[in-house]
Order: C-alpha cells, then structure tokens, then sequence
C-alpha cells in the first residue's frame, strides 16, 4: 500500500518528465532511459524496464511485463498507452498526454473529495479532542471543589491518557485520508 501511494504521488511528474523528452525528439529508448535518472518512485519502475531492454528484452515484451507486474493502476495506465502507441503505429506523445490530463484531472477530484472530508474530521476534532476534554475537566474541577471532593494525580494522569489517545486517533485519521498527490 505504501509503494503503490509512493508511485501514484510521483506518476504525473514522471509522465510529464517522459513526455517532455518525447515531444523535444528523443526515441523511446532514450527518453525512458533519461527518465529513469530522474527521482521519484516511478522511475524506478522505468529504470526496472530499461534494464530489461538493456538485457535484451524487445521493447514492447518489457513495457508489457511492467503492465502486468506495476502494483500502481495510474503507473499501469501510462505503461500501457506507450505499449499500445508502438503496437498500433500511432504517435506515443499524444496518448500519453491524454492519459496524463486523466490522471492530473483525477488527482484534482481527490484533492477536492479529501477538502470534503477533512472539513468533517476537523470538526469532530475540535469537539472531542479540544472542546470536550478542556470544558469537561473545568467543569470537573467546579464540581468536585464544590462536593468537597479530593483530586489526586490519577485522575489528571488517566485524563492525559485519555487526551493523548483520542489525538492519536485523528493523528492516524488525518494521515489514513490523505490522497496519494504530489502537488
């Protein structure tokens, strides 16, 4: 999950980074060799296929075996417009930026769905994690002064307990919705 979510960030840089060095004239080999020099999580997976070409492999047999191995669906896509571009003749720049308007208009829908649900957990945050804990220990503490009631250290300490627990939780909820884009 963590390498697909590392891939899917950095599919569209690399796609663009492909398509720059396609459309200034490069060959295929050239512009997926430079674009494995690049960083990032994909072009990695480029440099794996351009080993493969190195080793011997046609180009069409590696771009198909990174389509059926790449954990990434977006990384998959890219793939196999090339490998379709060079199976059927056509020119591989022009598949290849509209598969990389696709996943950047894609990415954007993320972006907005995540504004949506961060709006929601924000909230809730808010509620239980500052409002609730702050006026009911205020409020505890009114009422426990009032009732002659005597406060000691294991009352704040499973308090803290408390506190740090539910900040934990929204801690892992923020990070479990955050979309896979790199800005």
């Amino acid at each position: 999950l963590h390498r697909v979510k590392a891939i899917d960030n950095d599919v569209l840089f690399t796609g663009r980074f492909l398509l720059i060095k396609l459309s200034s004239g490069k060959p295929l080999l050239n512009a997926l060799n430079d674009t494995s020099k690049s960083p990032g999580a994909a072009s990695l997976h480029i440099k794996e296929i351009v080993d493969d070409i190195n080793f011997g492999t046609p180009i069409e047999k590696a771009l198909q075996s990174a389509v059926d191995n790449s954990p990434s669906r977006h990384f998959r896509n890219v793939i196999f417009q090339i490998t379709n571009s060079l199976k059927v003749g056509l020119d591989v720049t022009e598949n290849l930026a509209i598969i990389l308007q696709e996943i950047e208009d894609e990415q954007a829908l993320e972006i907005e769905k995540y504004g949506k649900k961060l709006n929601s957990i924000a909230l809730f945050y808010m509620i239980l994690a500052v409002v609730i804990p702050s006026l009911g220990m205020t409020i505890f503490m009114v009422v426990a002064t009032l009732i002659s009631f005597t406060i000691n250290g294991w009352i704040y300490a499973i308090m803290l307990i408390f506190i740090i627990f539910v900040n934990f939780f929204f801690i892992m909820a923020f990070r479990q919705i955050r979309p896979a884009v790199d800005i």
